[in-house]
């Protein structure tokens, strides 16, 4: 595709912008090439923007009057590649849509809407455990946007290949395009970052395979490959991507398993200092749990995964539910309403429900980190604890966990983390009250580890302390994974 040519001209007359670009743009019947156009079409208005230092940029809905393009297309495709730009850069980008339009101003809000409900709505969309002196972390996100020496590719991946080209910059193409050309048969192809956030680019030959041996087989190869030449350039951080679980439709069970376990026994065996992310796109939430589980459930890299059961009162889903309303008439409800009474009696009229939390992902980070606190303290601190919260960040929670973003709405007297309390009284202060008259309130498994007096200053957790602690009832976590919950108390 030939160079779009920007003319810039400064604004005039009744614009309030302080400059014009006009950038040269045609439709195609082939929705590939359009999409294409449409990509380069945003990707260099907004570079020229921010080589100007410009702070915002207008678009209009090109393509969606008398060239009648697909609405749909046009805006999905604006919305998402000016989501990858601004990754990069920040910058303040506007659509602007003809007021008698309302299908396409309808359609832009619906894409934008879409690009928001897949995001990861918080940091627990990364995980990491140690192994030996590696870390290996797991990351929803886009593989081009990875700050880490060396970013990996498939050579044999067009769409994988495209997206890392794509990102880094004319300039790598060209470099891939003489690399491949001069080693035809080489394994590995190494280019530069371009304008990557990294050192190196690997582009690793794989083929996918139907038979799993084999399939099992080429991905040790490609880990086994991708390790020798990070060594031999000294690199210590990589991210690699999903490989095989998208268009080629591998068995993601294999593919993530062989990927994981291998890498977890070069770490292991070559006592590597590394870190080594896994980066899952956006909505590929599946892909992700499965990284989760094989990170989290894996203690040493060479036997296979540890599995953890489940506790015996969870109930099973193939709807993938997480809430569960607990019978009234079981010993399970009954005892959770016998602590709850023990100091709120007062302070309530009815129980609405008890619903049991069943976040198998949530629960696995937690149970590793319990170990981890066990092997380090030699012993068990876990405290069954009372979290209260409005209703829209009980929700929030119940899908990821007690993160510290809501830090401070409720004080900092102790620290500024997330707090729990023995007395359930005392975290029936910080709920409120729902449109229906309702309140709510966590039960919630807490590693309070070794725990220290805490005062307002506090912003992470003091040297050589887990949580910190009024020296009473009070305990704050500064770790997400530290904290469980288990139930969720609605009452009036």
């Amino acid at each position: 595709m030939p160079e779009a040519s920007i003319i810039t001209v400064k604004a005039g007359g009744q614009l309030l912008s302080k400059r014009i670009y006009f950038i040269s743009w045609k439709t195609n019947s082939d929705e590939s090439i359009l999409c294409k156009s449409i990509e380069k079409f945003v990707s260099d208005a907004l570079d020229k923007a921010v080589e100007q230092n410009y702070r915002s940029i207008a678009f209009p809905a090109i393509g969606c009057g008398l060239l009648k393009c697909s609405v749909s297309l046009i805006a999905r495709t604006m919305v998402e590649e000016v989501y990858r730009k601004l990754q990069r850069h920040s910058i303040s980008v506007l659509f602007v849509i003809q007021p008698e339009k309302k299908d396409v101003y309808d359609e832009f809000q619906k894409q934008i809407q879409l690009l928001k409900s897949i995001l990861p709505s918080n940091k627990l969309r990364k995980i990491c455990a140690t192994f030996d002196k590696g870390t290996i972390e797991v990351v929803m996100g886009d593989i081009t946007m990875q700050k880490v020496d060396v970013i990996i590719g498939s050579s044999s991946s067009a769409f994988l290949r495209e997206v890392i080209i794509k990102a880094a910059g004319n300039d790598i193409q060209k470099a891939y395009d003489f690399e491949s050309k001069t080693h035809p048969n080489s394994i590995l192809i190494a280019t530069p970052s371009g304008i990557l956030p990294c050192k190196q680019i690997f582009f690793v030959k794989w083929e996918p395979d139907s038979n799993e041996k084999v399939l099992e087989q080429s991905l040790v190869d490609l880990i086994s490959t991708v390790v020798q030449n990070v060594k031999s350039y000294k690199f210590t951080s990589i991210a690699l991507p999903a490989i095989g679980c998208g268009k080629h439709g591998c068995s993601i069970d294999i593919v993530v398993k062989t990927m994981v376990l291998e890498m977890k026994k070069h770490l292991i065996t070559k006592k590597l200092p590394w870190t080594v992310k896994f980066v899952v796109e956006l909505d590929r939430k599946n892909i992700y749990n499965e990284f989760c589980k094989q990170v989290l459930t894996t203690q040493d890299g060479f036997h296979e995964p540890k599995t953890y059961h489940l506790p015996i009162t969870w109930e099973k889903s193939i709807e993938h539910k997480i809430r569960f309303k607990l019978t009234i008439t079981t010993d399970e409800y009954r005892f959770i309403v016998s602590n709850f009474d023990q100091t709120m009696k007062e302070k309530y009229t009815q129980i609405i429900k008890i619903e049991r939390i069943q976040n198998e992902r949530w629960y696995m980070q937690y149970i590793a980190h319990k170990e981890d606190f066990e092997r380090r303290l030699k012993k068990n601190t876990e405290k069954s604890l009372y979290h209260g919260c409005p209703e829209q960040a009980a929700n929030l929670i119940i899908e990821d966990c007690f993160n510290r973003s809501f830090a401070g709405k409720n004080g900092t007297l102790y620290g500024f983390g997330v707090y729990f309390s023995s007395n359930a009284a005392y975290s029936h202060g910080y709920t409120s009250l729902n449109t229906s008259g309702e309140r709510c309130m966590f039960i919630a498994r807490v590693l309070i580890g070794n725990t220290t007096v805490g005062n307002s200053s506090i912003k992470t957790r003091p040297l050589g302390f887990d949580s910190t602690t009024d020296g009473n009832h009070i305990f704050v976590t500064y770790h997400d994974a530290q904290a469980l919950a288990e139930y969720l108390i609605t009452y009036k």
